[in-house]
């Protein structure tokens, strides 16, 4: 079953209690000019490289005098099991502060990402090396994004201006025909919809079905299948259960769903995910129901953030501030 899912192979660390030595050289400030190592992920000022600055003084202003704009380059060697040969392979940045470009083994494979908050991905199932041999990653992060409204947006507020890959990076490779991602909306009623989007290679003969199962591991109601209709992208599975247990903040039930691409009878790729049934509304004129029943939201506003290691936090760091706001009513 383990060749139907999803394998993952971490490069970095997963949060900053336990990042990865790579190769490093910044450009400017501090132990800049030469080669040494870094931790994988992490804010590289923090690390004890470039210059510490804070955004404040440059509201406003887009590409201002002063700022600091030194890049950092990165090196990792790494190797893949030789039993991914064949799959479709992607390496997974979850968060670079700020422009990314990347090669693998010589060979670009993110041209230019902008923006440091969220996930991207590239495909280089054709530049890729398997077994015992070596395969070179390099990266290219600038602290500050050539598009002006990316450093308006992130770099010129209330906050320090931090640079490098902040959060984790892995390779991801999946089954030659496979399931590319998914969408979930489980209402409160126990209505269940979720849009399936394929890879490539699905012609005829394949169908996707869907299993609840709540956190025990039992089924909950029966399986729902769908057939793909020839050179779709994308599948709706609907469905409806009783006796569902809804999320709330105060009452966070959750479930999983397994999705399975089949073909014929053979299952080409299973993808697992975790939800809860809840909805959401907003009333004009009225204000927020969850389940229909109205909440008053106090909110905050939480940087993702420690003095020790600036944006890049551990899975504890996380859990700590969500136990935090929670302890304030918020």
């Amino acid at each position: 079953a383990a060749s139907t899912e999803t394998a993952i192979q971490y490069l970095s660390g997963h949060g900053s209690d336990d990042a990865v030595d790579w190769d490093f050289f910044c450009t400017d400030g501090r132990n800049s000019g030469k080669w040494s190592k870094i931790k994988v992920p992490s804010c590289w000022e923090l690390q004890g490289f470039g210059t510490y600055q804070y955004g404040m003084p440059f509201y406003g202003k887009a590409d201002p005098p002063g700022i600091a704009k030194e890049q950092g380059k990165y090196k990792y060697k790494f190797k893949l099991p030789k039993e991914w040969a064949g799959r479709e392979v992607r390496i997974v940045f979850d968060g670079v502060m700020t422009d990314c470009e990347a090669q693998i083994n010589g060979r670009k494979c993110v041209g230019l990402h902008q923006g440091s908050f969220y996930r991207f991905k590239a495909d280089v199932s054709d530049r890729i090396f398997f077994g015992d041999k070596e395969n070179l990653l390099e990266v290219t992060v600038s602290k500050e994004s050539s598009n002006p409204s990316v450093n308006l947006a992130e770099r010129r507020a209330d906050f320090w201006n931090f640079g490098g890959i902040i959060r984790p990076v892995f390779v991801e490779a999946l089954p030659a025909q496979n399931i590319d991602r998914t969408a979930i909306d489980a209402k409160a009623d126990g209505s269940f919809a979720a849009d399936v989007y394929l890879g490539s290679g699905q012609d005829s003969d394949f169908k996707v079905v869907a299993q609840l199962t709540d956190k025990e591991g039992k089924n909950v109601g029966k399986a729902i299948e769908v057939p793909v209709r020839g050179g779709s992208d994308r599948v709706k599975v609907e469905g409806a259960f009783s006796g569902i247990k809804t999320w709330s903040p105060e009452t966070p039930n959750l479930y999983n769903v397994t999705f399975s691409l089949i073909q014929g009878n053979i299952v080409r790729h299973t993808v697992k995910e975790r939800f809860g049934f809840r909805t959401i509304e907003v009333r004009p004129s009225d204000g927020l129901y969850i389940n229909g029943q109205k909440v008053l939201v106090k909110g905050v506003n939480r940087h993702s953030f420690r003095p020790e290691t600036g944006r890049t936090l551990s899975k504890q760091d996380n859990y700590d501030d969500v136990k935090l706001i929670k302890e304030m009513n918020m």
